[in-house]
């Protein structure tokens, strides 16, 4: 039997940059509510007691901006500038022109917002077709932030982060070895009580407990205090978790982040799109385990490349399902048709991984 370890993280809402892929998500998202034609490339960065929110848009609409960033970090949690940052006394920079006329030419007749290379993943060792140690990791730390907020865990501020090591046997999850939980917390915590309440309200309720055995291993702040976290105690830039955002780890991320960016820019859309294919290849049972591979340049509409690799657990040929791939209209505004990209829906996406989460489009199964 081939055994093996595999480590995957995620982090909580109020993690540094989780907080400004929020506030670009937000801002796209309110743009598309006013406009649905809108262009959207905005990044943010956080640093102490300070927002920078700078990119591109074109729209009919209108943004306040700024009201969208205090919101966010309200909504966050953030509201002390000793220990993390406030949301009403904090600066908040702006900086937003028209998208570059170079870029809209080619986009404008259905040609990619970028080049780059894509990939989707899928494989059948959860019910969400993901991989094991990330969506555990993802679990975690969504739990982490619902005990903060409905005040199970009181103490807890927003900063977190979780890691989850699983030991896999011939290619299936065995058991958990190691998992790791780093969350910000109020100074006057017993830290012997705090790990504790998560092992009981977080971990307990999280993990199978017959993945958890006497020798699974389990880290609470293992450094002690964490009290100073937030923009206060790292800096935060958007599209910075793109492995938290993807699959862990367990397959390729391609060229671009996701976050503040509309459905023109391929970055995102078409790796939407694949996972919708990867997805579907696999709970067709078409194959256990499907990786697939896009490429496009900027400005063009067909696809310079497209690549599908199930690991040899294929139950028909591969030639027979890129086929059935080859049926989808991959074409940019192909996909924003046949996934709907034009919604609003894009701050459902930024938290706790793009993908393995039921109410978004790409994750429809269908019959192929």
């Amino acid at each position: 039997m081939k055994k093996y370890l595999f480590t995957s993280e995620s982090v909580t809402e109020g993690h540094p940059d989780k907080v400004c892929d929020l506030i670009s998500d937000t801002i796209l998202d309110e743009c598309l509510k006013q406009d649905k034609n809108s262009r959207v490339a905005v990044e943010t960065f956080a640093s102490k007691n300070k927002i920078t929110i700078a990119g591109q848009i074109t729209t009919k609409g209108y943004v306040n901006v700024e009201k969208v960033g205090r919101e966010v970090l309200q909504k966050i949690g953030y509201d002390n500038a000793s220990t993390d940052i406030d949301y009403s006394t904090c600066n908040i920079d702006v900086n937003i022109v028209n998208q570059s006329a170079d870029i809209a030419m080619g986009v404008d007749t259905g040609g990619a917002g970028d080049q780059g290379m894509m990939f989707g993943y899928a494989v059948d060792e959860t019910e969400e077709y993901m991989p094991f140690a990330i969506m555990m990791a993802h679990k975690l730390a969504k739990k982490l932030t619902e005990t903060r907020k409905d005040g199970t865990i009181k103490y807890l501020r927003p900063d977190g982060k979780t890691q989850v090591t699983v030991e896999y046997e011939d290619n299936m999850p065995k058991r958990v070895d190691t998992i790791l939980i780093s969350n910000q917390h109020l100074d006057n915590v017993d830290l012997k009580d705090m790990e504790k309440d998560i092992i009981k309200h977080v971990i307990k309720s999280v993990i199978d407990a017959r993945y958890i055995d006497d020798n699974t291993k389990i880290y609470i702040n293992p450094t002690g205090r964490f009290v100073i976290g937030g923009p206060l105690g790292d800096v935060g830039l958007t599209g910075r978790k793109i492995i938290v955002d993807t699959y862990g780890g367990y397959s390729p991320h391609g060229g671009g982040a996701f976050s503040g960016k509309d459905a023109s820019k391929v970055d995102r859309s078409a790796a939407y799109m694949l996972r919708y294919i990867a997805k579907n290849i696999v709970a067709n049972k078409l194959a256990k385990k499907c990786q697939i591979e896009i490429a496009y340049a900027i400005g063009m509409d067909k696809p310079l490349s497209l690549y599908i690799d199930t690991f040899g657990t294929n139950t028909i040929s591969e030639e027979e399902i890129m086929k059935k791939v080859e049926k989808f209209d991959l074409t940019p505004n192909g996909i924003i048709d046949y996934l709907n990209l034009k919604e609003p829906i894009y701050t459902k996406t930024t938290n706790y991984g793009h993908f393995g989460k039921e109410d978004l489009p790409w994750e429809e199964i269908i019959k192929m």
